[in-house]
Order: structure tokens, then C-alpha cells, then sequence
């Protein structure tokens, strides 16, 4: 069953946090350690982590960041296996331990596999071992395959939690599978970065000859970019002029720059790399459309974020996709590793009249459930439940 996320915050799977929905959140004065990624490499996981301690920062909470991806010490450690685990953890659990014992609540950021043993979990019992409550927030897209191998593990450390929050219906589902209740905390877009283009609403007087296309995603498996290169090979047949450019770095580059010349679309194709917020903002604002071909997915910024910027979006219908967007009315939906299916919702977007500009308007209205005035409520209604216990101070309050 899928939902969106406005069914998502009424799902029987989901704790209630309606209550604070209504009166503003005050963080004021909050301690929070704040466990997560960070930029570089700007990835989903590590821009939510630096946005929100901006914006709990804003809001007056003091914040410790404690990063999980710290730069090795030394560099040259990082290409060595055992020794760059060693070097990372053991500063990471001082610096866990130190922001632990003056915090009020510990929020961690948290992913699947190693990610989740090496960082997510050594959190929890250390912000347990200092006497602070913690709140896991996770965002793995691939939690399901996750959880039925580590289920045992994972639930050891989730009995030392005060909360576990998930962005999506889709994960509230996912983990009430595994007998663990969740709250939506939905993923937070920044509208005054994330804008449509002046001209984005004007039609054009003369047909159109070329048509730009995007996708946001890191090169790798899971995301399946090789769909996106396929389709865009048809899609040249209708429109030889079209140019695609893929924003994301990853070990498949050189795997992928040779399909794109086994395509015959490589002068066409423009591998960016991996782009920070403010050059993605532009890449979105230059797009006619944006393609999400991955084969797993929780709540993708980057599918909010197009929306935001007011781009057309065809993404496959996999995971969470379907819980933020509605095919026809959002975005235009195709299954999985289907070039022909998302080569012809890309032509429609830019064949049908009237079909852009819907998308359009839909999703600028949709995305605004997104933004920070929306979720900060939910967030400090699960630290509300979170710290009070402790008697700590209490946002809201």
C-alpha cells in the first residue's frame, strides 16, 4: 500500500505527533549532539545533516555536530582498510563521548549496513552510557533487505532509544514490519535555494528543437543510471538535439561514459560530477527534466528538490517514491529498469501540451509540506516525547 505524506501522518503505523502541529516549535536553548554526515561529498544524507543543524541552530538550539565522515588522519590512512576504520572510530567515539555528556538529546543519523554498525549504533550506546535519550533518525532506502539480515542487532540497540524517526510512510511501513513503531519526520527542502527559473512558467512562441535533461544521483548500482543513458538514447530519436547531463560521482563513471559512446549519445551527455547545493540549485533551474532511474529509494532530495525548481520529474516507481509523488498529478511514474517506459513519459512531459506545466504547479504546491515551517513541529514533538522523562528543558514548552 502506498501513501502520501499527508496519509503517512495520520497511518495507524505512525506515533501520533499531530499535536504540536499546530502552534509554532521553539528549540531555544535545546543541547542537541547531532551524529550525521557531512558535505564533502554532498551527498542526500550529509545535506540534510548540515541543513538541519542550520536551521536547529536558527531556531536557538546549541548544537554539537559530531560527524561521521570526518577527513582522515592522516590522509593517506583512507586507502588503507583496517587501518582507516581504526583511525576514524576511535576519534569519533572521543568525540561522541564528549558531545554526549553536555547534550540534552542526541539525534543520529542513520543508515543500513556498516554505515549503521559503525556509527549509528556505537552513538546509541554511548549517548545511553552518558544518560542522554536518543532519537534515530533513519533514512535507508534499502531498510527492508537491511533489517530481515540484521533485525536481531538492530533491535538490541533501538530498546536503548527514545524515538526512531523515518521521512516517509514508506519506512514507518517498513519498520512496523519488523515490530518497531516510527514517526514521519519528513526530509526538509530549502525554497529559497531550490527555486524555479523566471522564464519557467512563460510558454514559448516557436516550437522547441532540444530539450535538457537531468539526473541527480550518485553512480552507482542501486541507482541504476544505465536506464537513464538507454532512454535518453531514445528519447534522441524524437529529439536529436536533446542533451542530458548526470550529476553525481561514483565508481560506475568510466562504466557509464563507455555506454554512453556504445549509445552513440556521448557528445550529448555531460558527466558533471558531484555538484554542492548551490550548483545543483542552478543544474535543476537549467533542466527540463529530471530523471530518477534508481531501483531502490526512501524519500530522494533530489525528486523534492526538482519539484521545488519547478522541473517536470519521471522516476521509477520503486521504495518510497510513490509516498511523496502521485503519477499523473506530481510526476510521471514508470517501473524499474525500464528505458522504454521512462523514454516515453520523458516525451510526453515534452510532447503533451499543458502536461509540464501541470506537473509544474502540482509539484511547487506539493513540496511546500516540505519546508522547515512544516516539519519543525513534528521535529520537536518527538523531542518533546523524547527529553521529557529526563526533565530537561523541552522544545514547545
Amino acid at each position: 500500500m502506498s501513501l502520501d505524506i499527508a496519509d503517512a501522518l495520520d497511518h495507524p503505523v505512525v506515533a501520533e505527533v499531530q499535536g504540536a502541529g499546530s502552534t509554532a516549535a521553539s528549540f531555544a536553548g535545546l543541547r542537541i549532539a547531532l551524529v550525521g554526515p557531512l558535505p564533502p561529498p554532498a551527498g542526500g544524507m550529509a545535506n540534510q545533516t548540515r541543513q538541519l543543524a542550520e536551521l536547529l541552530r536558527a531556531a536557538g538550539a546549541q548544537v554539537d555536530l559530531v560527524q561521521t565522515n570526518a577527513p582522515y588522519r592522516p590522509a593517506w590512512a583512507g586507502r588503507v582498510p583496517v587501518l582507516r576504520a581504526a583511525l576514524r572510530l576511535l576519534p569519533y567515539a572521543a568525540r561522541l563521548w564528549r558531545a554526549a555528556g553536555r547534550a540534552d538529546i542526541c539525534h543520529v543519523m542513520a543508515n543500513s549496513g556498516w554505515s549503521w554498525h559503525l556509527f549509528a549504533a556505537p552513538a546509541i550506546w554511548i549517548a545511553r552510557a552518558r544518560g542522554v535519550p536518543v532519537v534515530v533518525n533513519y533514512r535507508g532506502g534499502e531498510a527492508a533487505s537491511f533489517l530481515s539480515r540484521s533485525q536481531a542487532l538492530v533491535r538490541w540497540s533501538m530498546k536503548r532509544c527514545a524515538a526512531l524517526a523515518v521521512p516517509s510512510g514508506f519506512l514507518a511501513e517498513v519498520f512496523q514490519r519488523f515490530g518497531m513503531p516510527s514517526q514521519v519526520v519528513p526530509n526538509i527542502v530549502d525554497l529559497q535555494r531550490f527555486r524555479p527559473r523566471v522564464d519557467a512558467a512563460v510558454p514559448t512562441v516557436a516550437p522547441r528543437t532540444s530539450a535538457r535533461l537531468l539526473v541527480a544521483r550518485n553512480l552507482e548500482p542501486i541507482y541504476d543510471n544505465a536506464t537513464a543513458l538507454r532512454a535518453f538514447a531514445l528519447l534522441r530519436c524524437s529529439w536529436p538535439d536533446a542533451t542530458l547531463t548526470i550529476a553525481g560521482s561514483g565508481p560506475l563513471r568510466a562504466e557509464l561514459q563507455a555506454l554512453a559512446a556504445e549509445l552513440g549519445v556521448q557528445d550529448s551527455v555531460h558527466f558533471a560530477g558531484r555538484l554542492d547545493r548551490d550548483a545543483m540549485a542552478a543544474a535543476y533551474r537549467e533542466a527540463d527534466v529530471v530523471l530518477n532511474p534508481s531501483l531502490v529509494d526512501n524519500m530522494p532530495n533530489s525528486l523534492l528538490e526538482a519539484m521545488a525548481s519547478g522541473v517536470p520529474v519521471v522516476s521509477t516507481d520503486v521504495g518510497g517514491v510513490p509516498f511523496i509523488v502521485v503519477h499523473e498529478r506530481t510526476a510521471l511514474l514508470v517501473p524499474a529498469a525500464s528505458p522504454e517506459a521512462m523514454a516515453a513519459a520523458a516525451g510526453r512531459v515534452l510532447d503533451e501540451p499543458g502536461l509540464a506545466p501541470a506537473l509544474r504547479s502540482a509539484g511547487l504546491a506539493e513540496v511546500e509540506r516540505y519546508t522547515w515551517p512544516q516539519v519543525a513541529p513534528r521535529l520537536a514533538a518527538v523531542y518533546r516525547a523524547a527529553v521529557a522523562p529526563s526533565g530537561a528543558s523541552v522544545p514547545g514548552r
